[in-house]
């Protein structure tokens, strides 16, 4: 998940959730931003210092399990995609309470619709943008996974390898493996009306050509600066989106791509065999048109003018485990000093050796942890390594089925055109034959009657020729794409099966981690506890004065722990 560098109203109040440690090992640290299915906050791993976005599904969603179900498969699918240009999920589970999470690759950058609220984007720029989402799009079609809900506020722009504009695609909220008639009711209308394609806005479901819709909406911002259709009122929104055709691009920005329209208007056809037939189909046409354009790109900032990283996440609120051997050696200096020449309480040694012990445990415990979190983090790379495998195969093989089934298209096209003119022609040959019948059956010959029957009847054949080659070529190309979707089939299989595979490993060493995760946490309060006893005894001892200040310089979590200049890309949704 990302966080917008753009500013937001500082909110009221606390959120009471933050400093909540999430199934164990994953401590709040400040809230995000809210969607539609979930609240979304940065957290912290409580040992490992890993900050990730978490989404918690809403309260009052709790119940809903249709929308649980969907929460899953968010994880699923997205994980199974496995694309550079879409975001990463580390892990999903239930809390003891019931409560449903999510944890996800911590982002910063811009949402796609602050930029488009800038206005119209140069096309260089534009097709880049929309090429990225078309490359993970068609990654995630063939592999059965269509996104549902693809609108700007779940594009994030960020800057990664030293490129501005890498596009991540977010929210696989509505995605869906397989269609699962117990998840919604029947003709259920999701999504955003103003990217809804017209088949989603009827309820019916929603095809990979519905993502490419809802692309040439977003292209259509990027060229004109503003939506195709627009409206206070929803019904009128998803009838425009249904019947009403958009207008050009040029009509309203005279200086926008006229190839750029093209592809804008194609992909805004109402029926989905009027779109590009797939992604791979629609990538080929941007990567023409991107070697088209000038190769300058304005839209990258250079020289003195580029400006700071983005600043990384704040470091940990509270002392972590490497800091306690510090504190109890500072506590030991000083009992020593407020205690010179005589014994110290027999609780507050007590206390002080309970600080070292915990110290010792609670260290180990860290070393445990780590090594269980390498193991499964490098568990996670061989798994995403396989995954990205597999999945570029199936792209390639996707790619060439495309380009075959286009042909395979354009040989039926031919047949039928073929056939048509065989229809036209055949009365004209079926008159001519009977004229020159007629006059071999009176005795008399006519050499032009009895050549214009035979040049009418061997065009006839060669046209039945034509029409035969046609469809044998039709017939070979259908046969190579069934032979390509029978290999996509077994690798998806394969990846379905390795991707259970790994999650059940990983589950199981997660499990691990939780479990030591919460002695952690257990220990994290015997030291506050003991810590707390000891500062009280000894805070007020004028020995111990000048150590006070490196004691409490850790300090405690404040209450303003809320992160109020960070906006969440799906604050709209």
């Amino acid at each position: 998940m990302a966080v917008s560098q753009r500013s937001s109203r500082r909110r009221k109040g606390r959120d009471p959730l933050i400093g909540k440690v999430v199934a164990g090992r994953y401590r709040l640290e400040s809230r995000l931003g809210e969607g539609g299915m979930g609240l979304v906050y940065r957290a912290r791993h409580v040992l490992i210092d890993r900050v990730v976005a978490l989404k918690l599904i809403r309260p009052d969603l709790r119940g809903e399990t249709h929308l649980r179900a969907w929460m899953l498969r968010e994880a699923k699918a997205a994980n199974r995609v496995d694309h550079a240009h879409i975001i990463d999920i580390h892990d999903i589970g239930e809390t003891e309470e019931g409560e449903l999470y999510l944890v996800m690759e911590y982002l910063v950058g811009t949402p796609l619709s602050a930029e488009l609220a800038n206005g119209p984007m140069a096309i260089a720029r534009g097709v880049d943008i929309l090429e990225q989402m078309c490359a993970a799009l068609g990654r995630a079609h063939d592999l059965g996974v269509v996104h549902r809900d693809l609108k700007s506020d779940n594009i994030m722009l960020i800057e990664r390898g030293g490129r501005k504009d890498t596009v991540k695609i977010m929210d696989f909220g509505l995605a869906a493996l397989k269609r699962d008639a117990r998840l919604a009711p029947k003709g259920a209308v999701f999504g955003t009306p103003e990217y809804m394609s017209p088949e989603q806005t009827r309820g019916e479901d929603a095809l990979p050509s519905s993502d490419l819709y809802a692309l040439g909406v977003l292209f259509y911002e990027m060229l004109t600066g503003q939506l195709p259709f627009r409206s206070n009122d929803r019904d009128t929104l998803l009838k425009m989106q249904q019947t009403q055709p958009p207008a050009r691009p040029r009509s309203i920005r005279p200086d926008a791509h006229e190839q750029g329209e093209q592809i804008a208007m194609r992909l805004l056809e109402k029926s989905p065999k009027d779109r590009y037939r797939d992604a791979h189909h629609l990538q080929e046409d941007l990567k023409k048109l991107q070697r088209s354009l000038p190769s300058s790109h304005a839209w990258e900032v250079k020289g003195d003018a580029i400006p700071a990283a983005p600043p990384p996440p704040p470091p940990p609120q509270s002392p972590g485990v490497t800091d306690w051997a510090n504190r109890a050696a500072l506590f030991t200096r000083m009992v020593s000093r407020a205690y010179s020449g005589k014994e110290a309480p027999g609780d507050i040694l007590a206390a002080l050796s309970q600080t070292w012990d915990l110290a010792a445990r609670a260290s180990r415990l860290e070393g445990e942890v780590a090594s269980l979190t390498r193991k499964l983090e490098a568990l996670e790379r061989r798994g995403r390594a396989l995954r990205a495998e597999i999945g570029r195969k199936v792209e390639d093989l996707a790619q060439e089925e495309s380009r075959v089934l286009r042909q395979a298209s354009a040989h039926e096209e031919d047949v039928v055109r073929a056939q048509d003119e065989l229809r036209t022609m055949e009365p004209t040959a079926q008159a001519a034959r009977a004229e020159a019948d007629a006059m071999m059956r009176s005795g008399r010959g006519d050499p032009q009657v009895f050549e214009r029957a035979g040049a009418t009847a061997a065009t006839l054949q060669a046209k039945r020729e034509e029409s035969g080659r046609y469809h044998q070529r039709q017939l070979a190309a259908e046969k190579i794409a069934h032979s390509l979707r029978r290999q996509i089939e077994q690798l998806r299989g394969q990846l379905s099966r390795y991707a259970d595979a790994l999650e059940e490993d990983l589950t199981g060493g997660r499990d691990q981690v939780a479990d030591r995760s919460r002695e952690a946490l257990r220990f994290e309060k015997a030291f506050s506890d003991v810590s707390d006893k000891l500062l009280n005894d000894l805070r007020d001892k004028p020995e111990c004065r000048d150590l006070l200040p490196k004691l409490l310089k850790g300090g405690s979590p404040p209450d303003s722990a809320e992160g109020g200049n960070h906006q969440g890309p799906d604050s709209r949704q």
